[in-house]
């Protein structure tokens, strides 16, 4: 039974793809995006049974279809595991993915190939429920490289405009460099334990098995290079705010719940592996507030709607790599949660704004939006103030933990992500405030035709504000239903180091929460009350230029890295492949010159084919007699 619906839960997004790649154009634009979203709905429903099962303390549910393969003394199988990590995983990306899926019914019904587009989504679900069912890391890896082609085709979706092409080559490109890692990771693991199975690797590694310890910091090292490619930290964090060429709900769909998040999955799966290299902890911890900080500088200045969203996912992901090197594993999936709850509706409330003002994403060019929106700015309002950690929203339990965590471990890190956290709440708020607040800045045209979004855009925004309003309550530190779910994964339990309110933790929440409202008071006083507006890129000068121009990082990537690569590209196919190529065709010409002058000896005469036969008998005796006379 738990095997034919593991199956239902995973191959029916697989076949609402090949139902759209094959049919969708036929059955219409409508039928093919109930088609898609059924497909993930059917998923999430699957997933809660499942859900359910496990919550009421049966214990996980472990799935071998069949022998995969054999690789000298490696046995891989391919397999599902159920556990508490995958089904919390699996509960918001069906879940959100099924509303984003109900959102771009409406939101890319004029696009003349809607089918295609729900095709793509569909693959992608499919590849993410693989990479999180996945029982060891090979089969985690399909679904991990299953993601990286569907974002390039959904990224790059709207193929004709070449920047588009661009942003999709870029994000396949930077995660494959990522890619190479995790396989390094994947191999050196399977060498070192002769299994990639997950519930083996951990027993063989909890039960004192014999392994280098430079080998194992080597594997972790290059497994969480896999995870920077992925999840967007530095150095591989650039592709990510490119992406937003995609249509929005792709971009709520990847950078909210599902493909950035598949880094910090992997490393929770391994934590067993990490707490070994306490070393490589450090790496990530550092990695990941300093990617916060520096992402969150970027997003003060940003005028893109779409790009001032996509560094602030850069710099929560790098909150959550924060908690995951300081060993909180489970702080950093809680803010997982809570960040696919608010994130993904911020991307989909800025869908909406750009579906009023007909593809319009610069901030500078709207405002007053409020009085024409008003559901999309309450929604969007919300989840700022959840994003901004303002109480009792639910990002200000979730960042609070981190933060509480740091504070424990390193105060230069705690400083850090605090100071990460102010700049946030500054530019969210200064993304409402130039969206919804003061005049309307735009044309007239666009003026005449706002309006609020339909209902199927709408719907999905009133759901994700409520639960980004109290997805909070399911880790609150005086009682944590999520550290309880999740104590069976973590050896002896998962650190109680919150659980109950001290008089630290009251200061600590509260300079945070001030923290927040600082940011807010800076951001009102001077796009509310100052009423100051972006200048033109040209006009942009100093400090404020270098962080629109993202400190340089992806000219800097082109001198070090692009330029050489393609000058070496060409030198190879002016010179290299060119003389390879001489040679190769060289050697062809002169045996067909060779073929020529022999058809010249095939004339016909008898006469001289018999005098060729005498003279290759008389070699041949001449041949055998010197042998014998000589030996």
């Amino acid at each position: 039974m738990d095997t034919n619906l593991a199956l239902v839960l995973l191959l029916t997004p697989l076949a609402g793809f090949l139902i759209n790649v094959f049919f969708g154009k036929s059955l219409g634009k409508t039928v093919s995006g109930v088609i898609g979203t059924a497909a993930v709905v059917v998923s999430f429903i699957v997933t809660v049974v499942f859900f359910m099962q496990v919550n009421s303390g049966q214990p996980a549910v472990s799935i071998k279809l069949f022998d995969w393969m054999k690789v000298a003394n490696i046995n891989i199988d391919f397999g599902f595991l159920l556990d508490q990590l995958s089904l919390l995983w699996l509960m918001f990306v069906t879940g959100i993915g099924s509303l984003i899926h109900l959102y771009s019914i409406s939101y890319m019904h004029d696009d003349e190939n809607m089918h295609k587009f729900f095709a793509y989504l569909n693959l992608f679900i499919f590849f993410m429920i693989t990479l999180v069912m996945g029982s060891n890391l090979l089969v985690m890896f399909i679904g991990w490289e299953g993601v990286g082609l569907c974002s390039y085709l959904l990224i790059g979706f709207w193929y004709k405009n070449q920047d588009y092409n661009d942003a999709a080559k870029k994000a396949f490109i930077m995660n494959r460099i990522g890619d190479l890692g995790l396989l390094i990771g994947i191999f050196i693991l399977g060498a070192s334990f002769s299994t990639l199975d997950f519930v083996t690797l951990k027993s063989q590694i909890l039960g004192g098995a014999d392994y280098r310890d430079f080998w194992i910091a080597i594997a972790a090292l290059a497994l969480f290079i896999g995870a920077c490619g992925k999840s967007a930290q530095i150095p591989l964090y650039t592709w990510l705010p490119d992406a937003m060429a995609g249509p929005t709900p792709v971009s709520a769909l990847i950078h909210a719940a599902t493909m950035v998040t598949a880094g910090i999955f992997m490393v929770t799966r391994l934590h067993f592996l990490f707490d070994l290299v306490p070393e490589v902890q450090n790496v990530i911890a550092l990695v990941g507030a300093i990617t916060a900080l520096v992402a969150a500088t970027i997003g003060l200045v940003q005028n893109d709607i779409k790009k001032v969203l996509a560094y602030s996912t850069v710099s929560q992901l790098g909150l959550m790599f924060l908690a995951l090197g300081l060993g909180a594993y489970e702080v950093a999936v809680f803010h997982v949660i809570t960040h696919a709850f608010f994130k993904a509706c911020l991307f989909l409330g800025s869908g909406s704004v750009i579906h009023a003002l007909h593809g319009e994403q610069d901030m500078r060019n709207m405002g007053g939006l409020k009085k024409y929106m008003p559901i999309t700015f309450w929604t969007m309002m919300i989840s700022t103030l959840a994003i901004s950690g303002i109480f009792p929203f639910a990002g200000f339990w979730s960042k609070d933990e981190i933060l509480m965590t740091a504070f424990e471990h390193n105060k230069i890190l705690y400083v850090i992500g605090s100071i990460a956290s102010i700049m946030t709440a500054f530019y969210m708020f200064r993304l409402m405030y130039l969206t919804f607040f003061r005049d309307f800045r735009g044309t007239e045209e666009q003026k005449h035709h706002l309006h609020e979004s339909p209902s199927l855009i709408t719907f999905p925004l009133i759901v994700l504000a409520i639960l980004a309003t109290v997805g909070g309550l399911i880790s609150l530190p005086t009682g944590s239903w999520l550290n309880h779910y999740l104590a069976p994964l973590f050896e002896g339990g998962v650190k109680e180091a919150h659980e109950g309110l001290t008089n630290e933790s009251y200061m600590l929440m509260g300079i945070a929460l001030a923290g927040a409202i600082v940011g807010i008071v800076m951001a009102r006083m001077k796009y509310l009350k100052g009423n100051q507006v972006p200048p033109p890129d040209a006009e942009i000068t100093g400090v404020a230029k270098v962080l629109y121009n993202k400190y340089y990082v992806d000219e800097i990537y082109e001198f070090l890295f692009v330029k050489p690569i393609n000058a070496l590209s060409v030198f190879f196919r002016d010179y290299v492949e060119t003389a390879l190529s001489a040679s190769v065709f060289g050697l062809g010409k002169a045996a067909n010159e060779l073929g020529f002058y022999g058809r010249k000896l095939h004339n016909g005469s008898i006469g001289l084919y018999l005098f060729a036969f005498v003279l290759g008998l008389c070699a041949i005796f001449l041949f055998i007699f010197s042998s014998i006379i000589f030996t």
